[in-house]
């Protein structure tokens, strides 16, 4: 079998703070939102700035580093996998889909040492629940969620 590589690096600022949750089985898991930021040159020589949010999940000794550590605002380095879950809208009746990175690394970067030349505290985790994904990450609902992936 070919080998594959599904893996996202991202340094960003938080959202919000971290949202704590457990799993009907105890597991803890983290959920945030991740801005990073990015510019371009239009025609007409002005420069335009862009954010991306990202959807990011983190997993047991991690999830629970995440919720302990991290603030609105806070600049850290992610590095995951990217993953997309689909279900059915129960109110709508249509299928929705979501994107996200599910975190095993995150460095903080605004630490008191940050600014010293080493890049913050890095901490890692064990790969989520045996056996994929555990459905029970429930996303706060928002408006500015697109929806309408094109693909």
């Amino acid at each position: 079998m070919a080998r594959s590589l599904n893996k996202a690096m991202l340094i960003g600022n938080l959202g919000a703070d971290p949202e704590l949750r457990h799993t009907a089985s105890g597991i803890e898991v983290a959920t945030f939102r991740l801005a990073t930021n990015w510019s371009r040159r239009t025609d007409d020589g002005q420069t335009e700035e862009n954010t991306e949010w990202h959807n990011i999940v983190a997993w047991r000794r991690l999830a629970q580093i995440c919720q302990q550590y991290l603030t609105k605002g806070s600049k850290v380095y992610i590095e995951g996998r990217i993953q997309t879950r689909s279900w059915d809208d129960a109110k709508t009746g249509q299928k929705r889909y979501m994107t996200e990175i599910v975190a095993d690394q995150m460095i903080m970067l605004d630490q008191a040492g940050a600014g010293r030349g080493d890049f913050g505290s890095r901490v890692s985790a064990a790969p989520g629940p045996a056996g994929g994904d555990d459905r029970s990450v429930d996303w706060p609902d928002t408006d500015d969620q697109d929806d309408d992936l094109p693909f």
